[in-house]
């Protein structure tokens, strides 16, 4: 009769080969996609894209979306004020740019800053005052920005398209986006960011191993999700699923979209040519405020997926580092099954390993298709690849304490503001974040 670890151990083994074999079906689905051309482009598609402040390689990026090979297409910018400065510099690019442009109509618009709400005298602990009255809540700027694009939309607008200022696209990119949104089973298509170090400094590269790890997990899955930086929707799905109401309350654009199209049983697709290279450089402080935001938005609009992130971290980790001290004392203490103990710690190690080297090598084929990226780009992304294969038993263990990290507090700070998130669509701001 089987001992109860034979069990454990045969479950743990099978896992991991479960989760390599899913790897590698995203793996193959992405580079079965990127190279396609499509041609659907009988949709009016309006792109907005919300700035705040002057990105890495800026007019690059913005640049990008002046050159999309699509032939009925919308560019609208959007800022807070007009102090803000990418103002002046999309004013420029506009000049500059727009007459070589596909885009029929290209704007910079100035939605208006928020200002948190007057907190009253009579304010209660519970977040209400003492007459019974909820405290005001509201979006976040990103947000706002969006809205204010969304009521100037005329009926003409067939889809909305979203991409984030320090992204540079693909001249098919939007084609890509736009693509699955003819079946009427796709509710919103999205991509991804990949980030690219500025300086291959050690917080930098963790930045983009971090990263990484999320990407792979996209393809052909129930686990896609929406993401804000390059995301489409159609206006009559944007407004089937009530997102006009809800992106007043909510703090996270991506989140609220993937919850509410889910919701409604429509699928969120993940679109390979569309992930996009993001170029960042960060301290250990800068990387620590941003992975615990983006875990802590995530714990409070998709708690499921906050818990399967932290379940599936803590599992990888405590597979590599508690199987190895197992497969250890059971050598010291002559075990007869050590074989069985040390298999453990090897196939995680060994499919660990191999999800790192498929990722990398995914980006590398999807970012430098269409020469996207530049030979220093490539060199970066190059250091990218290096850190995370060799190193990918440190980011995990990285990432499972920014994931616990989160799961304390309800505050962040975003784009010098800070917010309190009470749920999923609900956001107070707080004020300017503290210098």
């Amino acid at each position: 009769m089987m001992n109860w670890y034979y069990y454990i151990a045969l479950i743990a083994i099978i896992s991991q080969l479960f989760f390599l074999v899913a790897m590698i079906m995203n793996y193959h689905f992405a580079l079965g996609k990127y190279r396609k051309k499509r041609s659907w482009t009988r949709v009016r598609v309006v792109l907005i894209v919300p700035c705040k402040g002057l990105d890495p390689n800026f007019q690059k990026n913005i640049a990008s979306f002046f050159n999309q090979d699509y032939k009925d297409y919308l560019l609208w910018f959007v800022v807070a004020e007009k102090s803000d400065p990418a103002y002046d510099v999309l004013c420029k690019l506009k000049q500059q740019l727009s007459p070589t442009s596909e885009a029929q109509d290209v704007q910079v618009m100035v939605a208006g800053a928020i200002t948190p709400p007057k907190k009253p005298d009579n304010v209660q602990p519970s977040g209400q005052t003492s007459n019974g009255t909820a405290q005001v809540q509201a979006c976040s700027q990103k947000i706002h920005n969006l809205l204010y694009c969304y009521e100037k939309i005329g009926g003409d607008i067939d889809v909305l398209a979203f991409a984030d200022s320090d992204i540079c696209v693909r001249s098919d990119w939007l084609k890509h986006l736009v693509w699955p949104l003819r079946k009427s089973k796709n509710g919103a298509a999205s991509g991804y960011r990949w980030f690219i170090p500025k300086k291959n400094n050690p917080a930098s590269l963790a930045l983009s191993a971090m990263n990484a790890k999320v990407a792979q997990l996209l393809g052909k899955s129930p686990f896609n999700q929406a993401w804000g930086g390059s995301m489409a929707i159609r206006v009559e799905v944007f407004r089937k699923v009530g997102l006009d109401k809800i992106w007043p309350k909510a703090i996270s654009d991506d989140y609220s979209l993937t919850y509410a199209v889910k919701k409604a049983h429509l699928n969120v697709t993940f679109v390979p040519a569309c992930l996009v290279a993001s170029y960042e450089s960060t301290t250990w402080a800068g990387l620590f405020e941003f992975g615990r935001r983006q875990f802590l938005i995530t714990r409070v609009s998709r708690p499921w997926t906050w818990l399967f992130g932290l379940g599936s971290s803590l599992y990888a980790v405590l597979g590599l580092w508690a199987g190895t001290a197992l497969a250890l004392y059971a050598a010291t203490i002559g075990e007869k099954n050590l074989p069985l103990f040390a298999t453990v710690p090897i196939a995680f190690f060994l499919c660990q390993l191999t999800r790192a080297i498929l990722r990398q090598k995914m980006a590398g084929k999807l970012l430098k298709y269409k020469q996207q990226t530049t030979p220093s780009e490539q060199q970066a992304i190059r250091a990218a690849c290096a850190a995370d294969i060799l190193a990918f038993w440190l980011w995990s263990l990285l990432m499972l304490c920014l994931i616990i990290s989160s799961a304390f507090g309800r505050t962040i700070s975003w784009r010098g503001i800070r917010y309190k998130l009470i749920g999923p669509n609900e956001t107070i701001i707080v004020g300017p974040k503290k210098q």
